[in-house]
């Protein structure tokens, strides 16, 4: 089967499974990157204090968990891809549509991360070349190491690109926190609370959900203690440490603009040297690419099957047409609206799906195990309209309530990312449970029907 190395259409086996430090190197470069510095300036701009950018962070990342940890245990004990179990809960065009999505948005975050690298570039080493022809070569570059598959990504990120960014988040963090003023601890607050958890945890949740979680869980180990701590850290270390920092700079140095918060931050961790700068960005940027080629190209597979190393091709020159696209519409907006977008429609098919394998463990259990194989499309219905209707629903509700869509900032309320997915499972379970139990009223119809005609034909012969 084409693209077979990577087990496209079957679960990952036992001995393709890493540990809880792999893993968790992997998704520390999966959640960590220099803008989620630079949103603690923003949030410093908005005039949120300390305290609440610290809790409303804490607790962003709470609500996180209560998502990504059954996302990444279902990747883990299925073994199977994000768009694989699609198949199974959506049908046949409905999978299509969740692997479109998913391509378009990784595409997206591909070529803008391409475009962060090359300003890195011309920033450090103000270089006066084309912004675009530089974000090009980055986003063919960045392919690389999927070449070799999961095992590139994993060993890029464990020996390499975790490692720097640890470092640098606890010498950056720890010499901000030294440096910070008692004074800073009992400012007081001019912003509502509701306020900051909303600003703040749109970005955190848009920033560090994946959605395709299984995609990257399904090479772990199936146990709790595999991916529960791993995932925890990761997200304190890049989803707390990182704002908090940025704040504190902002904060000490009065700078709040973009471009020079890049400066600083870089002069301040960095010691003014481009070439250390480059490096710490570089693992960070590359890493964060390697992940979001991985993903599409996945998700390419389901839809044609074709090699891995055919799919890196295809979504490396598309990354690199979308990065010279952003690179004309300015990168500070494109994250915003990309991170809005990425927590609505990415995770709700997820939050689907873990509901299906939920029911299937707990109520379903005649019909079997969930994920057990990925079926072909022809075995198919062309949707299944539980999953169709509730993902169009709570779709509708995110795009509705995020304020991403001209002329809908006034209908912007609570957390628009947890709203679609509490959506999601409210209308997918009360459907799913009628067409399940309308499935087994058939079937016992339908074996009615064969006794009767055996008792029929029983008594014609006698």
């Amino acid at each position: 089967m084409a693209g077979s190395n990577e087990f496209p259409f079957q679960a990952v086996p036992s001995s393709e499974r890493r540990g809880p430090i792999v893993m968790g190197l992997l998704w520390i470069t999966m959640v960590t990157a220099f803008p989620t510095v630079l949103a603690g300036f923003q949030w410093y701009k908005d005039g949120f204090t300390l305290w609440q950018v610290v809790g409303c962070c804490l607790l962003s990342c709470l609500m996180l968990l209560a998502y990504v940890i059954p996302s990444a245990q279902m990747g883990a004990r299925t073994g199977q891809t994000y768009t694989g179990l699609s198949r199974t809960v959506f049908g046949k065009w409905g999978s299509r549509l969740v692997t479109v999505n998913l391509i378009w948005m990784f595409v997206a975050f591909y070529g803008l991360t391409a475009l962060f690298m090359a300003e890195a570039i011309q920033d450090s080493f103000h270089l006066h070349g084309s912004l675009m022809w530089l974000t090009a070569a980055f986003a063919v570059l960045m392919a690389f190491n999927n070449f070799f598959g999961f095992k590139g990504v994993a060993n890029f990120a464990r020996y390499f690109a975790a490692p720097v960014l640890i470092c640098w988040m606890l010498y950056t963090f720890f010499k901000a926190v030294t440096s910070c003023p008692d004074a800073i601890l009992f400012q007081p607050s001019h912003k509502p609370f509701t306020l900051a958890l909303s600003t703040i945890s749109s970005f955190v949740i848009g920033f560090a959900v994946w959605g395709n979680e299984a995609d990257y869980w399904r090479f772990s180990k199936p146990q709790l203690k595999s991916t529960v701590p791993p995932l925890a850290i990761a997200l304190a270390l890049g989803m707390v440490m990182f704002p908090v920092t940025g704040w504190i700079l902002a904060k000490l140095t009065g700078i709040t603009d973009y471009a020079a918060a890049t400066t600083v931050m870089s002069t301040y961790s960095f010691g003014g040297v481009a070439l250390i700068g480059v490096i710490v960005l570089g693992a960070s940027y590359f890493a964060c690419n390697d992940s979001n080629l991985f993903g599409s190209a996945y998700a390419f597979e389901n839809l044609k099957k074709l090699s891995h190393k055919s799919c890196v091709c295809i979504i490396a020159v598309l990354g690199a047409i979308v990065g010279v696209w952003l690179a004309l519409s300015g990168s500070a907006k494109s994250l915003e609206m990309i991170a809005s977008l990425n927590a609505v429609i990415l995770p709700t098919p997820t939050v689907i799906m873990i509901c299906e394998w939920a029911l299937c463990n707990l109520v379903f259990r005649t019909l079997g195990r969930f994920g057990e194989r990925i079926p072909e499309f022809d075995e198919l219905p062309s949707v299944r309209l539980p999953a169709t209707i509730a993902l169009f629903v709570a779709i509708g509700t995110g795009l509705a309530t995020s304020g991403v869509i001209p002329g809908t900032e006034s209908m912007k309320v609570g957390i628009p990312s947890v709203l679609t997915w509490l959506v999601s499972a409210a209308v997918y379970i009360p459907l799913r449970m009628i067409e399940y139990r309308q499935t087994v009223k058939d079937q016992r119809v339908v074996l009615e029907n064969v006794f009767s005609r055996g008792a029929a034909v029983e008594v014609s012969d006698r």
